[in-house]
């Protein structure tokens, strides 16, 4: 069963071992645990709907907490508080494409806002209700999840929006192929949540963001269906994919979804180096991102990051051999671990491998085999786990992230660190703060920041600290060369600094767009665009 107020399945436990809460107390200081409301108690704190009851959705209360929020902090915080303040009148859980149409139809007739939801794993406020007059109907895809066609001449899917990570593959591997998007959200977050918020696999590196996997579909909007055909390129005027990639339910809701497949590989592993300092490691990286080496990911944690997953792993002894080894090998303080893949056949993998092999050791690389690397792959979904456990311990965490060209990843990584490390230094509180790089391009990479702090006294207190950090650090993003997200979408969170990025003519565009299809309004209001 699924944890109604914290990420994913209620049987799934991350433990943090005793020497990581040891770890934090020592750099942040003893956590301290807020109450956590119980479901009967934010149950009874949900309001009447504003909605008569209808065959097209449902107003129980349950469906509609279950329904009110995502996964960034605030969505956690108010649902650990059990105080949403917002919530959907309704949720619909429409079957096929023409029960969409008809709740868009019933959303003109009634008056009504609709909001998309896939997985429900934004961390950006993608699903939050906005303040409205308007009645407010979440609109499930959950039951929108099959297969729906296999073209296996082209290797074109086509899929219902709602289908999940697991389900995707599972019905893909069944006929012998692969989608091989792996996002950390990949057991929850959906096929179309994918599309709308341009979301990045794991493996981006071997099989392309969602952007080169997005092959067209449709896209149901209040001026019509909107249907995007399936080519292998095309010079006929601007792509209109574009208009579903990040659209983020401003435009519409999608009903469709066609991707590129790839057969299944036989032989696929994952190996850990470790570098001996930071300077090293961005240089290994960046000059093997740039010679195409055909790998299938590559992640480079920065010192603290590499300290920090040490730290967190439990079995001390083992790791204490590992760190006298690493020591002797020219890697003690400061070192930086490599996680990389190689996935194809064997003969294309020893290659591969042979030649990264090679490269990092010019830089220093201590080769540590597959081991470091399975544990990454056996975890590599379990990471957003590990919050439930911080929060028990009595800690908070949360991630963002950006990108940026090569000549200024170091400089805004180090800018965005340090905003937030020291952005509760003026109520005494410290922050832990580490980094990894896990989307490499051959101008630039992703940015991946994760901070811990201590919450305050009280819920409204920890969510001003939430606040402060968040905005420090964006500011520093967009100020700094950076993008306001990498992976992550816009929502409501990153919806005001867009027009950094984008500048006021293109937001003026993207207006224009959305009066275009939803002439009132009704889509998703504030996501995305500000209101």
């Amino acid at each position: 069963m699924r944890r109604w107020n914290g990420w994913g399945e209620q049987s799934t436990v991350v433990e943090l071992p005793a020497q990581g809460a040891g770890f934090l107390a020592q750099r942040i200081g003893a956590g301290s645990r807020l109450a956590d409301a119980s479901l009967e108690t934010a149950l009874a704190r949900v309001p009447p709907s504003r909605l008569m009851p209808h065959a097209l959705y449902s107003i129980e209360a349950h469906d509609r907490l279950l329904h009110a929020r995502g996964q960034s902090l605030p969505d956690w915080l108010a649902l650990r508080e059990g105080t949403l303040e917002r919530y959907p009148d309704g949720v619909a859980f429409p079957d096929s494409a023409e029960q969409v149409r008809q709740l868009l139809a019933l959303a003109e007739q009634q008056d009504l806002c609709l909001i998309p939801y896939g997985g429900g794993t934004s961390v950006a406020g993608h699903i939050n209700p906005p303040v409205s007059t308007r009645p407010v109907l979440t609109v499930s895809m959950a039951r929108m999840n099959r297969l729906l066609e296999l073209d296996e001449s082209s290797l074109i899917a086509t899929f219902g929006p709602g289908a999940s990570g697991p389900q995707v593959e599972s019905q893909l591997r069944a006929r012998g192929y692969t989608l091989g998007h792996f996002p950390q959200s990949w057991e929850l977050s959906t096929l179309g949540g994918w599309v709308a918020s341009r979301s990045s696999g794991q493996q981006s590196l071997r099989y392309g963001r969602i952007e080169q996997l997005f092959a067209g579909g449709t896209l149901e909007t209040f001026a019509g269906p909107l249907q995007i055909p399936a080519f292998p390129a095309s010079a006929a005027g601007p792509d209109l994919r574009e208009v579903v990639l990040g659209c983020e339910g401003r435009f519409g809701i999608i009903s469709s979804v066609k991707v590129r497949v790839s057969a299944l590989v036989e032989d696929e592993r994952f190996y850990g180096v470790f570098l001996p300092d930071w300077p090293k490691a961005l240089q290994a990286i960046r000059q093997l991102a740039q010679a195409r080496v055909p790998l299938s990911m590559l992640r480079l944690s920065n010192a603290v990051e590499t300290e920090t997953q040490l730290a967190l792993a439990g079995h001390p002894r083992q790791i204490a051999w590992l760190e006298k080894y690493l020591k002797l090998r020219g890697a003690g303080q400061g070192k930086c671990l490599l996680t990389f893949g190689v996935t194809g056949n064997r003969q294309q993998n020893a290659l591969s491998l042979r030649q990264a092999r090679q490269h990092l050791k010019a830089f220093g690389g201590v080769f540590t085999g597959t081991l470091l690397g399975n544990k990454w792959a056996h975890n590599r979904f379990r990471f957003p786990y590990l919050r439930e456990s911080l929060w028990h311990a009595g800690y908070v965490v949360d991630t963002l992230e950006t990108a940026t060209d090569w000549s200024n990843v170091d400089n805004l990584l180090q800018r965005i660190e340090a905003s937030l490390r020291d952005c509760l230094a003026a109520e005494g509180e410290q922050v832990h703060v580490f980094t990894h790089l896990s989307h490499v391009y051959g101008e630039g990479s992703s940015i991946y920041s994760s901070y811990v702090f201590r919450p305050a006294a009280d819920y409204p207190a920890t969510l001003a600290r939430w606040k402060a950090l968040k905005h420090a650090a964006s500011q520093t993003i967009v100020e700094h060369g950076g993008t306001i997200s990498h992976q992550h979408g816009v929502g409501k969170d990153h919806a005001p600094y867009l027009v950094h990025e984008k500048g006021e003519l293109a937001i003026a565009a993207l207006r224009s767009l959305s009066r275009h299809f939803d002439p009132a309004g009704r889509l998703n209001p504030g996501t995305l665009l500000e209101e």
